[in-house]
């Protein structure tokens, strides 16, 4: 059996949160090239570089990461048992690092995670707002628990994860009262040459969209394109144009924007998936989050 030299991690964990291999030698008490010298060792049982110099600092590498990520927990567990042995309450609360695909709609990504907050141990949040890839490479790495994404994991890709859905729901379309009032009465074919505002075309729901469009013969005039969709809710609150948002967060849309109904379809379903390293999920607020989404927010027939 191959052991792992929990010294030599300890110096290595230390160095990543100081931040310097001569912060990290401070607190340790040790001489620079001693510190040097185990993490080299480290290095070398591991087979790979923990850092790359960047100019005169160090920066970790990938290995790095994933290392310091496992020696967190391993380390904060250490304390949890001596706090528990002694009799002391463990300090830190649950921990939840939620990676979300940028083009996620704030008002779903807030639902979406509000189980994990209301689970009756306390729990830290840790949000990171990115392109999928980027967020999936993270997942890879361990640094996340999980990514929350408008389409499953894409065949092909390297990442070994799974895609669990969290449920579907259709597209309501809104618009200020003097935009909204004179579609309403033909909708859904009032919107041919209608004013748009309209994610970008790498999303589901644009896709989606532009298909149903399409099966209709309708021809919206596009007044604009978002890669942000809180910003495009700001342009349709402005008048700007017809804008589409999840039926099951309508009641928000209409509550923090002054704008109306102008129709509903089921024929766009939006999808909502939480990406995970486990097939069968252990984390309890990844957990919350699956059993509160299938059962309140939507409902999984």
């Amino acid at each position: 059996m191959e052991w792992l030299n929990y010294h030599h991690l300890f110096y290595f964990w230390t160095v990543m949160r100081e931040g310097s291999l001569t912060a990290a030698s401070a607190r340790l008490s040790l001489a620079p090239s001693t510190v040097s010298a185990q993490l080299g060792k480290l290095e070398e049982s591991l087979g790979g570089k923990l850092f790359q110099r960047a100019g005169r600092n160090l920066e970790p590498t990938d290995l790095g990461r994933l290392v310091f990520r496992y020696a967190d927990e391993i380390f904060s567990l250490g304390r949890e048992m001596l706090d528990t042995i002694r009799g002391r309450p463990t300090a830190g609360p649950l921990s939840l690092k939620a990676g979300v695909v940028d083009v996620l709609p704030k008002l779903i990504v807030r639902r979406l995670l509000e189980p994990a907050l209301q689970l009756p141990e306390r729990v830290k949040l840790v949000c990171l707002e990115d392109k999928e890839d980027a967020l999936l490479a993270e997942l890879a790495m361990h640094s996340l628990d999980v990514v929350l994404s408008d389409a499953p994991l894409r065949a092909g890709l390297s990442v070994k994860a799974y895609s669990h859905l969290l449920g579907e729901c259709g597209i309501t379309f809104f618009a200020v009262g003097t935009l909204a009032e004179p579609l309403r009465e033909k909708f859904p074919l009032s919107l041919h040459e209608a004013p748009m505002l309209l994610p970008m075309e790498r999303t589901a729901l644009r896709g989606g969209l532009d298909r149903w469009f399409a099966s209709l013969g309708i021809r919206p005039a596009i007044a604009g394109e978002f890669d942000d969709n809180a910003l495009l809710n700001v342009f349709g609150q402005e008048g700007d144009g017809v804008f589409a948002a999840p039926t099951v967060v309508e009641p928000e849309v209409l509550r923090q924007h002054t704008v109306q109904v102008v129709g509903r379809t089921q024929a766009v379903k939006e999808r909502y998936y939480a990406i995970s390293v486990e097939r069968i999920i252990k984390h309890p607020a990844v957990a919350a989050i699956l059993e509160a989404a299938r059962h309140n927010l939507f409902i999984m027939k």
